[in-house]
């Protein structure tokens, strides 16, 4: 275990990591944009590979639940745009410092807010699906919340559908992610070690979303989310000014 990573840690971070997972078995997306703002309140050892490892199992379980819905002929633009945007944010982790990280963090997780709350409704097509895919893994690679930029060509779609689909993208960028991660030296034996110490959150919130899935008023919850995350943000970007300046 890290040295400044205690139990207390370990179970709050589980419990973020459940929301998340809960909230993802419900909605399609969603544990990164709920779980990675708080993880890294809580230690930023959580972010970004623990916690898109533990994304990728969730991924796999979503996708089983979810396979008879899936439409692969549309996704397949957004996984070819994925690969090209894992790339890119390998470049910029190999370049930024620990105090860069933070800003560039903070800065990511407020522009998923805003793109969450835009009211953007691109159209389902290959140009749009290809720049999602980008903007989703270059996102996701950083900070572990890849969801809204594909999730927005995704939002007048059914839900198996979108779940399905979203699952299969997913799961091919977290291939991505998880190698340009490692490349870059952002995934070692510490976060293998805190990604096995936080999956049972994962097991649980996924299991505890079966029962909600017709049940949870995702859209009530939204604007709370949303609200956690852009103050997690701000606390992000506060964080990596003062450290830049003590430095």
């Amino acid at each position: 275990m890290p040295a400044d990573i205690t139990i207390y840690h370990i179970l709050l971070a589980n419990l973020v990591i459940l929301a998340g997972s809960c909230l993802q078995g419900v909605a399609g997306y969603g544990i990164g944009t709920l779980a990675a703002p708080l993880l890294f309140l809580i230690s930023p050892a959580f972010i970004p590979a623990p916690l898109t490892l533990n994304a990728g199992i969730l991924t796999i379980l979503m996708l089983m639940r979810n396979r008879t819905a899936l439409q692969l002929r549309e996704v397949r633009y957004a996984i070819g745009g994925g690969l090209a945007g894992a790339a890119l944010a390998g470049g910029t982790l190999l370049v930024i410092t620990a105090q860069g990280f933070e800003l560039i963090f903070g800065t990511l997780i407020l522009l998923a807010v805003v793109l969450s709350v835009a009211g953007l409704k691109p159209r389902l097509n290959p140009r749009n699906s290809i720049i999602a895919g980008l903007a989703s893994t270059y996102m996701g690679t950083i900070t572990a919340v890849g969801g809204p930029p594909i999730a927005m060509i995704y939002q007048n779609e059914k839900g198996p559908m979108v779940r399905a689909n979203l699952s299969a993208f997913f799961l091919f960028a977290n291939v991505f992610v998880l190698a340009t991660l490692i490349v870059s030296g952002y995934l070692g034996m510490t976060e293998l070690w805190l990604f096995v110490a936080t999956m049972p959150g994962v097991f649980i919130g996924f299991w505890l979303s079966a029962g909600l899935v017709n049940r949870l008023p995702f859209e009530a919850l939204r604007p709370i989310i949303l609200g956690v995350a852009a103050i997690a943000g701000l606390a992000a970007i506060i964080r990596g000014l003062i450290n830049l300046n003590l430095g």
